[in-house]
């Protein structure tokens, strides 16, 4: 199959979150399967600085008109891992500090969509699948419908979307329907692109593709839900056969604690246990910290309201009282930062922050400690939880969305199967008893390093996931 990728982000050239994961990874098996792929995404600032390493070559340039505005996109080429990314670039819309989160990213996307399907036009790319993903890139599939109904090259072509982060819809007003992407009002009159008065791309996509995703089974079931805050169970509901949830892979050679070179110690099933001591005395001393012999808790994320933190503070205020240590990897809302810093002054010898990233501590974080905390109040996936495992690192999660697919608790008669531990209510209580499980499992060695064992033999490569999205595409052609 020829397949053509639109992801606003994808590494590893350039990073937000979780999307640039995706973009990358489900490409890179889907090219190993043997199928063509291509990847189109903008050029932004940051990314200039990889230029030499992945030798970008110019291939096009062309003018693209938004309306009145007249701008030029040009377009650069690079392989990577078999993937033949397309990079559009232009100075005034991605010459700048941050991926997103400007007052004129409605205008910026608009450019890099219609740029998007000009360059299959003029590469003559005749794809089997286009494949778009989150907001950002889902008015193509309206673009090429509207405006390239009689082009051969798209008359064979199917549309699937995935959608990673519900919460951003690319909300608009309806003039800009028009003077951005030159398209007429009566696809908002008839409702195919209107959500909420406005006109949304990502709501528009879920109308004009053969087949969405998201990404895990229980992400899908909760964004059905009527009483979901994203409010879009109602067209979801009028695709629902055509609406799958598919959980995401890790890269397993980048997190492979047999050969991490971040690590201090590589390790596998066979010897765990040695693997844990060396790399957790490790981390201890990294962090100045001292060991009383309590579980060893970590956190590597962003420090939002979603992920769980001020549940993480006041359990852990409890925990750490009792013996335990904490090391936190992160940055975010300030509140919560300040929060984190308050609970180190607190407790000095066994509690270690770090705000900001480093990837070198995100790895020995992920060896170093017993448990790894992921207690969040929705996760559409979720790759933190799954990267714990393979490293024999047990993650305490909410059961949501991807956590509750890819996290089995212990509940003390689960010995075989499990491998984290989970909670239901997102509230101290349901925590409380999460770290109370966990201090009983590791209280019990043997029974630890059994569920750290269950959790390490997980296959959690691309592989399978990839073969679902295959599995889809073919569904998608055959309609």
């Amino acid at each position: 199959m020829k397949i053509a990728m639109f992801s606003s982000e994808a590494n590893p050239l350039a990073k937000s979150g979780g999307l640039a994961d995706v973009a990358y990874s489900l490409s890179k098996e889907l090219v190993k399967m043997g199928h063509d792929v291509i990847l189109v995404m903008p050029l932004y600032k940051a990314m200039w600085k990889k230029e030499k390493q992945y030798k970008y070559k110019k291939v096009d340039e062309f003018e693209v008109s938004l309306s009145w505005r007249k701008n030029t996109a040009t377009i650069y080429t690079t392989t990577i891992d078999g993937i033949k990314y397309y990079l559009v670039s232009n100075g005034p819309y991605f010459e700048r500090d941050n991926l997103y989160s400007y007052p004129d990213d409605t205008e910026r996307f608009a450019f890099y969509q219609i740029a998007s399907v000009m360059l299959l036009n003029r590469l003559k790319y005749q794809a089997d699948i286009i494949h778009v993903h989150d907001h950002q890139a889902s008015f193509i599939p309206v673009l090429i419908k509207e405006k390239e109904g009689d082009n051969p090259l798209f008359s064979k072509t199917k549309f699937v979307l995935t959608i990673h982060n519900p919460a951003f819809r690319g909300e608009f007003d309806k003039f800009y329907l028009g003077d951005f992407y030159g398209l007429p009002d009566s696809i908002y009159d008839s409702g195919a692109v209107r959500f909420n008065n406005m006109v949304s791309t990502l709501k528009a996509a879920m109308i004009y593709c053969d087949k969405i995703t998201t990404v895990s089974p229980t992400h899908r079931n909760e964004l059905l839900d009527p009483n979901s805050e994203f409010h879009l169970n109602g067209v979801l509901d009028w695709r629902y056969d055509d609406f799958v949830g598919i959980v995401n892979g890790i890269d397993i050679k980048e997190w492979d604690s047999r050969k991490d070179p971040k690590i201090e110690f590589n390790y596998g099933i066979t010897n765990l246990e040695e693997g844990k001591h060396a790399n957790q005395a490790a981390l201890l001393k990294s962090m100045n910290l001292k060991f009383y012999g309590g579980p060893v808790y970590g956190l590597v994320s962003r420090l939002s309201w979603q992920k769980g933190i001020g549940l993480v503070v006041e359990s852990m205020r409890k925990a750490l009282r009792q013996g335990a240590n904490l090391v936190v990897l992160g940055s975010g809302e300030y509140e919560l930062e300040q929060q984190m810093e308050e609970l180190r002054r607190e407790f000095p010898d066994t509690c270690g922050i770090y705000i900001g990233y480093s990837d070198d501590l995100a790895h020995k974080i992920y060896a170093g400690c017993d448990f790894f905390l992921m207690p969040s109040l929705f996760e559409p996936c979720g790759i933190s939880q799954m990267v714990s495992q393979r490293y024999g690192t047990l993650p305490i999660v909410r059961y949501t969305g991807g956590l509750a697919d890819t996290v089995e608790g212990y509940v003390g008669d689960n010995i075989n199967s499990s491998n984290g531990i989970g909670f239901n209510n997102y509230d101290a209580m349901g925590m409380d008893y999460a770290i109370g499980m966990s201090r009983a499992l590791y209280a019990d060695q043997k029974s630890f390093y059994k569920v750290a064992r269950n959790a390490m033999r997980l296959d959690r490569s691309w592989a399978q996931s990839a073969k679902n999205y295959e599995d889809l595409y073919i569904a998608a052609l055959t309609k």
